[in-house]
C-alpha cells in the first residue's frame, strides 16, 4: 500500500482472519494492558452520545494510542441500539479507523463490532484465567445470551477445554434457546442448561459472565454464589453498589470505570471513595498485587473496555489483511497535498 491509500476490511473478513487465534488475541490484550499500565498509551475518556428521546440508545467514541511494540493509533465509533433485536438486527454496530502513527493519515477502515467482540472476550478470558483458582475447571454461567457472551464462551473453552456445559439465562427465552443451539452447533457440542432466573445461574456456577443491556442494577445480593466465585462484570450495570462493595474488586482502569453510572461508579458515590477497588488486572499481571485478596470472597472483574484493546486487535487485523491480500484498497483516497498544483506539481508556499 502507498501513502494516501486506505484499506477497507469487512466484518466477514475480520472473522476469517482472526479464526483460531483466540490465544494470540488473549496475549495481545495482555500486552496492551501492560503497556497501558507502564504509561505507553494515550487514552482519553470515551465520549458518550446519548439521544434525548431514546435513553437506551447511544453511540460511543473511543480514541486511543498504544505505544511500545504495537505503535498503533485510531478510534472506534460504536453504537448500541437494543431495539434492533426486535428487527432481527444486532444490538451493536461499529466502525474503526486506524491512522499512521508516523503521519497521522488514515490507513484503514475496519468493521468494528467483530473486533469489539473479540477484544471483549479476550479481556474477559484473561481476567478469568488470572482470578480463577489454578488446576480447577469452572462451572460456567452466562447471564445475557447475545454475541458478546457467545464469544466469551468460545474463549473460555480455549482456556478450559474440559468445560462441556454452560448454565444460561436471558430475559428473552427465545434468545436463550438460540444461544443454546449455537453453542451446540459452533462450539464443539457445548450443551447449555437454560435457567429461569439469575439466582439459579449463581447457584450452579463458579464463573459467571454478565453481558446484558441493563441500564441500572437489578442484582442486589450474591448469597447464591459459592465462596471464591468469579464474576465477569462485562456489561457493568447489573450489580447493585452494595454488592460491589461486598466483593473483591478488580478493574482494568479505575478512572475510566468510575464514570457513566456504572455499578462501580455508583459504589464510589455510595462509599465516598475508591478504596473498595483492590487493584487493576495489570497490577496482577505484573506481579504488583496478589491474584485474590481472600480465597472465599467473590471476585468481580469489571473491565470498562479500553480503546487500546480495540486498537491492538485492529492493528493485528490490518497486518494480517495486508500480508494475505485481504480487504479492498482504495487508491489515492486522500487528496493531493495543498502544496501541489492542480496537475500534482509542487510549488512553494509564501
Amino acid at each position: 500500500m502507498l501513502d494516501g491509500d486506505v484499506l477497507i476490511v469487512k466484518g466477514a473478513e475480520i472473522v476469517s482472519l482472526l479464526a483460531g487465534r483466540e490465544r494470540e488475541l488473549i496475549d495481545k490484550v495482555r500486552m496492551a494492558y501492560e503497556a497501558h499500565a507502564r504509561g505507553e498509551s494515550s487514552l482519553p475518556h470515551s465520549t458518550f452520545l446519548h439521544l434525548p428521546d431514546s435513553p437506551r440508545n447511544r453511540i460511543i467514541a473511543l480514541p486511543a494510542y498504544l505505544g511500545g511494540a504495537s505503535q498503533a493509533i485510531g478510534i472506534k465509533w460504536v453504537s448500541s441500539f437494543p431495539g434492533n433485536l426486535t428487527a432481527g438486527l444486532d444490538r451493536a454496530s461499529a466502525i474503526l479507523i486506524l491512522n499512521s502513527p508516523r503521519t497521522g493519515r488514515p490507513k484503514a477502515v475496519l468493521e468494528g463490532s467483530a473486533i469489539s467482540a473479540k477484544r471483549t472476550a479476550a479481556s474477559a478470558a484473561l481476567g478469568a484465567q488470572r482470578l480463577f483458582p489454578d488446576l480447577q475447571t469452572p462451572c460456567l454461567g452466562i447471564i445475557g445470551c447475545g454475541p458478546i457472551n457467545f464469544e466469551i464462551v468460545r474463549y473460555l473453552i480455549q482456556l478450559w477445554p474440559a468445560i462441556k456445559d454452560v448454565v444460561i439465562y436471558d430475559l428473552d427465552v427465545a434468545r436463550a434457546e438460540q444461544f443454546k443451539q449455537k453453542c451446540r452447533e459452533l462450539l464443539n457440542g457445548i450443551e447449555s442448561q437454560i435457567k429461569l432466573d439469575v439466582k439459579a445461574v449463581f447457584n450452579n456456577s463458579s464463573l459467571v459472565s454478565m453481558a446484558t443491556t441493563a441500564l441500572q442494577p437489578y442484582i442486589f445480593d450474591l448469597s447464591e454464589c459459592a465462596p471464591g466465585s468469579v464474576i465477569l462484570n462485562i456489561s457493568l450495570r447489573d450489580l447493585a453498589p452494595q454488592v460491589i462493595l461486598s466483593c473483591d474488586n478488580i478493574v482494568d482502569d479505575i478512572d475510566h470505570l468510575c464514570r457513566a453510572q456504572t455499578s462501580v461508579h455508583l459504589a464510589e458515590q455510595q462509599a465516598g471513595n475508591r478504596d473498595f477497588i483492590r487493584c487493576t488486572l495489570a497490577d496482577i499481571l505484573q506481579g504488583m498485587a496478589p491474584t485474590r485478596s481472600e480465597t472465599k470472597k467473590v471476585a468481580v472483574f469489571s473491565p470498562f473496555g479500553l480503546g487500546v484493546l480495540d486498537i491492538a486487535v485492529a492493528q493485528l487485523v490490518y497486518e494480517l489483511a495486508v500480508k494475505e491480500g485481504r480487504g479492498i484498497v482504495i487508491d489515492s483516497f486522500l487528496p493531493n497535498s495543498w502544496s501541489q498544483g492542480a496537475e500534482g506539481q509542487s510549488f512553494s508556499v509564501a
